[in-house]
């Protein structure tokens, strides 16, 4: 049996840092537990384009391995040159690279690490928000450049505490921001979802639904993304909606870059109607140098805050989602299907059913 994977090319790094298992270096983790079992594990970077690795070897692959960083988009075109594959698994969470429409239809299971990333992302949206808010990335780039003016980077400095910050979806990322930002005493907490939270959990979180989306980023000073990437999540962050913000407010995505439609949050941010966005995800990945939120910049002083999607690859996060997908693999190996409920995203030509909140991050 053959295993494919796609993963991002760490260089030295890989060495300096053997258990970042996400990389084409160290594999998962992976190739001594497959070969021992005398399966045949190929591991690539090479992924765009019909002439791509991707493209040769997932023609007889019976599992494909992706990341959400690094993403081998497995779509409907490569799906039905796969004969043999009968399992995809994401390192990680998020299956928004994968057409699990096709995927259905050949009854192939499709899986991720439900859970594995959560803390991280929910750690590094409350640095983002700090960072945003504090103007902290001009402050540095003004050092770094040998500069000194206190009041250029301080008069779009404030503090969390007293802010209304709201988060888009409350599953298991955004409840563990708002209860991360408990002690920071904002002024209110909102969420919006197609649901609400349970009573005793919204007391946890000292949190508000508000039931309307243009209603909850009207009120917001500061607005986190946390849902997953669906058709009806695609460009919801738009021109039309980003003028219902508050002017000046701060946006941070740590879901998934096609969330935000590019150009109109860069004109937002631009026009001041943004005073800052920290983007952890972009679209596509990785991002092309002519991307607009690699330089756009708000002319009043805010600031942006960019990284190149690592929230959910900490070292911690990459440990758990290794150990996840080599459970996932051995799972199928065995043949009892006796997989997490949480992981299975679809399976037997359906979507699985799973209560794990609305982000899936």
């Amino acid at each position: 049996m053959k295993v494919l994977a796609v993963l991002y090319k760490a260089g030295s790094h890989a060495k300096d840092e053997p258990r970042m298992y996400g990389c084409l270096e160290n594999e998962l983790g992976l190739r001594q537990y497959l070969e021992s079992k005398g399966h045949t594990f190929v591991v690539t970077d090479d992924k765009e384009g019909e002439n791509s690795t991707l493209d040769k070897e997932i023609v007889d692959a019976e599992i494909v391995i992706t990341t959400p960083f690094h993403p081998g988009y497995i779509t409907r075109e490569r799906i039905e040159k796969a004969k043999n594959l009968k399992l995809a698994v994401t390192a990680g969470v998020g299956s928004d690279h994968i057409d699990l429409t096709a995927a259905n239809e050949r009854k192939i299971t499709v899986a991720q690490v439900t859970g594995s990333n959560v803390t991280s992302v929910a750690e590094h949206v409350v640095m983002t928000i700090l960072d945003l808010v504090r103007n902290f990335v001009p402050a540095h780039e003004q050092i770094i450049s040998g500069g000194w003016d206190v009041a250029a980077v301080a008069k779009n400095s404030f503090d969390v505490e007293g802010k209304v910050i709201a988060t888009i979806g409350s599953g298991r990322i955004g409840q563990r921001v708002l209860k991360r930002l408990v002690p920071f005493d904002p002024k209110e907490l909102l969420y919006y979802d197609y649901q609400a939270l349970p009573k005793e959990v919204e007391e946890e979180l000292h949190a508000r639904r508000v039931e309307s989306l243009e209603e909850l980023v009207s009120q917001a000073d500061i607005v986190t993304v946390n849902c997953p990437l669906y058709e009806s999540t695609r460009g919801l962050i738009n021109k039309q909606l980003l003028s219902k913000f508050k002017r000046g407010a701060w946006l941070v995505n740590t879901a998934r870059g096609a969330i935000c439609v590019k150009e109109d949050v860069a004109a937002a941010l631009e026009s001041g109607q943004l005073r800052g966005y920290g983007g952890d995800v972009w679209f596509p990945q990785p991002a092309p140098g002519n991307h607009p939120w690699r330089d756009m910049r708000n002319p009043y002083g805010g600031g942006n805050a960019m990284t190149p999607h690592i929230s959910g690859t900490s070292i911690d996060a990459q440990i758990r989602y290794a150990e996840g997908t080599k459970n996932i693999i051995d799972t199928y190996l065995n043949g009892t299907n006796d997989y997490r409920p949480q992981d299975l995203i679809v399976i037997d030509g359906h979507y699985a059913t799973r209560a794990y909140g609305s982000d899936k991050k």
